[in-house]
């Protein structure tokens, strides 16, 4: 039974690197839901250890990001945001500026992947309009959702994760992550910009470039519900509710419209992400019930290297996060070393999330951006990602790890 674990664990893992098996269509949620199923069917779990291994809390603030995401979505707002990024300066510098600032500051308080997922297509049918290259646009919005989204405990599903597992106050953990954070969306900027200098295609004013695209209507009583709600969630992280009931206190108010289908609303929802993180605890679980994770941490702490200092948790950190993407790696981290200490975490989720910039694989949110921008036709190849995403990981990362030894969070070695 031990041996099957190990090879359904491994054969998991092995398709969350690749994103896929050759020849099949299944997706990293499907080979994670066929892998539990399998673990279900010959009794490596049983039913009632499913239910204990899923986080549920987790899982509701992530559905609850979702809704509010999605009341955002329905007032037009994204699509409003991304056209009038696409048209907001004559000048490419300035454009790209904004296009950072913008998806940055939006996946600090919303999922970074449901921002990328909304801003995507019309900020693709907005450049093309105005005649200049989308892709570095497109690399500085996934760079600028990853490095945004690593400031705030609900800023991508790891962090969610990861502040749920150490019980992470909401403002301690902007407070430490927040400068890191900030300084690698001015990273990510200089970077794409130094990188495409002279390349951006030649520029329109923004009403010539606006034939190309269709005005987006903008309901501001929805948008105004959203972002009340968005405040009422951060005067609740004030307080001593947990954050998961807080979210779905709001998620609940959001459902409540009269103008707004909540069958609407939930379609909204990134189920395949609920599933997909539902999966990899169960099929975590089903290793730790081996004894092996548990053998392996007690071998990596005599030998003093369990990831609770920067010169082990950096390259673990930038390795897993581009080969099986940083939300696996940090549920198969946790899942393995259940009682990090503090500092650990916050370097574990600024650290698995500035990872996530190197290569496309490294992150969800990127991979979002790559597949939305085909569908509007624009192509964002490996290479032209690469050229960007190493230095802007490298730089970005350096800084946040020389910030956490200087705050006194984690050691250096």
């Amino acid at each position: 039974m031990t041996l099957t674990v190990v090879a359904l664990f491994v054969v998991t893992y092995v398709g969350m690197a690749l994103g896929r098996f050759p020849g099949l269509r299944i997706d990293r949620t499907g080979i994670a839901l066929v892998a539990a199923i399998l673990l279900l069917a010959i009794g490596a779990l049983e039913s009632g250890q499913v239910t204990e291994a899923i986080d549920f809390p987790t899982l509701f603030i992530l559905f609850g990001l979702m809704v509010l995401s999605a009341q955002y979505a329905a007032s037009g707002f994204y699509d409003w945001c991304a056209l009038r990024v696409a048209q907001a300066a004559r000048s490419p510098a300035r454009l790209l500026a904004v296009t950072v600032a913008v998806g940055g500051g939006l996946s600090a308080v919303l999922a970074n992947d449901v921002v990328v997922f909304a801003m995507t297509p019309m900020l693709c049918v907005g450049l093309l309009a105005r005649r200049l290259d989308p892709r570095p646009y497109l690399i500085g919005l996934a760079g600028a959702a990853n490095a945004g989204s690593a400031a705030t405990v609900i800023g991508n599903p790891q962090n969610i994760l990861i502040g749920q597992m150490g019980h992470l106050d909401f403002w301690r953990f902007l407070a430490v992550c927040g400068v890191p954070a900030l300084v690698g969306l001015v990273v990510v900027y200089a970077v794409v910009w130094l990188a495409w200098r002279g390349r951006f295609g030649e520029p329109e004013d923004g009403a010539a470039g606006q034939g190309g695209a269709e005005p987006v209507t903008l309901d501001r009583a929805q948008l105004g519900k959203a972002v009340v709600a968005t405040l009422v969630l951060l005067g609740l992280f004030t307080t001593d509710l947990p954050h998961e009931i807080g979210v779905l206190l709001v998620a609940g108010a959001m459902l409540i419209s009269r103008r707004l289908a909540s069958r609407g609303m939930l379609g909204m929802v990134d189920w395949h992400l609920l599933v997909l993180f539902a999966a990899l605890f169960a099929i975590n679980h089903a290793l730790k019930l081996t004894g092996l994770p548990a053998e392996f941490v007690s071998g990596l702490e005599a030998a003093g290297w369990l990831p609770d200092r920067l010169a082990v948790m950096t390259p673990l950190a930038l390795a897993a996060s581009n080969s099986i993407g940083n939300v696996p790696a940090v549920i198969l981290l946790l899942a393995a070393w259940p009682s990090p200490p503090e500092g650990a975490l916050y370097g574990l989720a600024i650290l698995s999330t500035l990872a996530g910039n190197l290569l496309i694989p490294g992150s969800l949110a990127n991979i979002i951006v790559v597949e939305r921008a085909a569908a509007s036709g624009v192509r964002l190849g490996f290479v032209d990602h690469a050229r960007c995403g190493i230095p802007m990981t490298l730089l970005s990362m350096g800084f946040a790890v020389l910030w956490l030894w200087g705050t006194g969070w984690m050691r250096l070695s």
